[in-house]
């Protein structure tokens, strides 16, 4: 925390657990705002995610990037996406990322680099997604886990500009991905590749 922030922390006093899932928990604090007063604050604990953008090389010398089409239950659509999942226990964001791209789209890939890092529900979540790109990319088999169905195809990066300018990708780290791959593809933000 920064000096000049301290007057905006809050501060906890208590909590509780609301909920103990396999995957995520949620939980209540009361907390300390700035002026001195009481609120409460409700949250989910995410054990963190990584996200790859995937980069192609077609034959004509174009990029196209590994997308996915995966139904998603909470909002009920079946949504367009860059690779992604959620971290194991002491697992590093990067090994996430290598294991997430080769199961789910059975490339493995002999470049990455880190990108950033996004914090999609800053409101109610701890859940980060470090963002990750991956080139030279070898293809391979899929390893779905159990109960996974998703669709793998790859697009031109003006198809992915165009589907989210129209509103057809709207999941926020695909949108942040697409913003990374067209500042890295400008030249206006760099990445350090290196090998794996």
């Amino acid at each position: 925390m920064q000096a000049q922030d301290a007057d905006l922390v809050e501060v906890k006093q208590s909590g509780h657990a609301l909920f103990q899932g396999s995957f995520l928990h949620a939980y209540e604090d009361t907390v300390r705002l700035p002026d001195g007063s009481q609120s409460t604050r409700e949250y989910v604990v995410h054990p963190g995610a990584a996200m790859i953008v995937p980069i192609l090389a077609a034959p004509d010398g174009s990029l196209r990037v590994v997308l996915e089409r995966q139904f998603r239950y909470p909002i009920g659509q079946v949504m367009i996406e860059f690779p992604a999942g959620k971290r194991d226990a002491d697992e590093s964001t990067l090994v996430c990322a290598q294991r997430e791209l080769q199961e789910e789209t059975g490339y493995t890939g002999r470049e990455w680099a880190r990108a950033g890092v996004l914090h999609p529900a800053i409101a109610y979540s701890t859940e980060f997604i470090d963002i990750w790109f991956a080139r030279q990319l070898i293809p391979g088999e899929r390893r779905l886990d159990a109960g996974e169905f998703l669709d793998v195809f790859t697009a031109s990066t003006d198809e992915l500009m165009q589907w989210c300018a129209q509103g057809k990708i709207t999941d926020a780290k695909t949108l942040t991905g697409a913003l990374w791959l067209q500042n890295v593809l400008s030249g206006a933000w760099k990445l350090e590749w290196q090998s794996r």
